[in-house]
């Protein structure tokens, strides 16, 4: 088997006292697709911010079989991980080709001048963007932005994309128009760990998926199967749920 992209183990993160995220176990590998499901409040995305360096944590972060030891957000892009957080974090006031331009920044600065190739591919990812590239990212639809917040991220060339919940405010049609982008990128050699409250879209599209209560990995397994499970249908899925997999 394949040295998995990104590794986890014994994970744990603190605010004070409070331990948000308990000694978890998680991998991804070469080509995956793997999600994090679970209720508001599980640290769903407390895990995902310590995986990429921006919360201090204890426990093994590794990343194609090397330990980083002092994980912080520029160790971990060097590694080739990259991050799209819940709230974009886009700069309103520049336009749609700066913020990508901004994306590919830290290749710039390790001396790859290859920015315009990577803006184009961007672009053919997401021909909406092209045509919008001189808007201001201010101006952009939920679902535009989504577009530029992912763009961005891949102007940095990663092989381990982490999305902490993309769906997050978006229409049906645009969730669905996003995360099929989603499953594309492993075409292009991107694995992708998905962080999403939208528990039924998640399992849809990914291969493996972790369970998070209370901090703690409750169930983990194929999403195939979690999808069936009466314990996510009962908890995650609801009706809806049901219907579909007596279907």
């Amino acid at each position: 088997m394949a040295q998995p992209v990104l590794q986890l183990k014994r994970l744990s993160v603190c605010y004070g006292v409070v331990e948000a995220v308990h000694e978890v176990d998680l991998f991804v590998q070469p080509g995956e697709i793997v999600t994090v499901i679970g209720p508001n409040g599980a640290g769903k995305s407390t895990l995902l911010s310590a995986a990429m360096g921006l919360l201090p944590s204890r426990g093994e972060i590794r990343v194609d079989g090397t330990l980083i030891r002092r994980p912080t957000v520029h160790a971990l892009v060097e590694c080739g991980a990259g991050l799209v957080p819940e709230r974009r974090e886009l700069f309103g006031e520049m336009s749609v080709e700066d913020n990508l331009l901004l994306g590919g920044f830290s290749r710039w600065w390790g001396g790859v001048r290859d920015q315009g190739a990577c803006r184009d591919e961007v672009y053919a990812i997401f021909p909406r963007l092209l045509e919008r590239r001189t808007q201001r990212a201010s101006t952009l639809s939920g679902g535009e932005r989504q577009m530029l917040a992912i763009g961005r991220a891949l102007m940095a060339k990663p092989k381990l994309l982490m999305l902490d919940e993309p769906s997050l405010g978006l229409a049906p049609n645009i969730v669905r128009e996003v995360l099929q982008v989603v499953v594309g990128l492993r075409q292009r050699g991107v694995s992708i760990l998905l962080v999403e409250q939208n528990a039924r879209a998640a399992l849809a599209v990914s291969d493996r998926a972790y369970v998070l209560e209370m901090g703690c990995i409750v169930l983990t397994g194929r999403s195939s199967d979690l999808a069936s499970d009466p314990r996510i249908i009962e908890t995650y899925l609801g009706i809806g749920g049901r219907k579909a997999t007596a279907a």
